[in-house]
Order: structure tokens, then sequence, then C-alpha cells
């Protein structure tokens, strides 16, 4: 496993220093499962300003094709 160097306010050096209470074996496996849940946080937050974005552009598009092609697809299916 690699390893950095990084450094911490003291408050969260004491919130780390807790790592056995909440079940971790140390304060790195404490650290690597915070940034492993922050890192999903950032990936679904760009997910949905993807969508967003798509829905966006979807709803402006001046010819509606895309509209058109989106209904067939959708044609008998169950509501």
């Amino acid at each position: 496993m690699l390893q950095a160097k990084i450094s911490f306010e003291e408050k969260q050096l004491k919130f780390i220093n807790k790592f056995g209470e909440m079940g971790f074996k140390d304060k790195s496996s404490l650290v690597r499962k915070a940034i492993d849940e922050f890192r999903k946080i950032i990936e679904k937050k760009k997910l949905a300003e993807s969508a967003d974005l798509y829905a966006e552009l979807y709803e402006k598009e001046k010819e509606n094709e895309l509209k058109e092609l989106t209904n067939s697809a959708i044609d008998g299916w169950p509501k």
C-alpha cells in the first residue's frame, strides 16, 4: 500500500484518533473509508448534474426529433 504524508486540523485528528470506537483497526483504514465514501458522494453529484444537463437539453431541443424518438421507444410500455 502506498503512503502519503498529510496534515490535519486538531479537531480532525481528535476524530481520527477515535478509530477504534468506530470499529476500525487503525487510523489509515478510517481515512481510506472516509475518502471512499466522499468519492461516492462526488460521483453521485456529478451523475445528478449530468442528468440535469441532459434534461435541460432535452427540454430545449427545437426539432423535437429526440422527443419523438423517446416517445416511440416507450410506446407499448405499461403506464
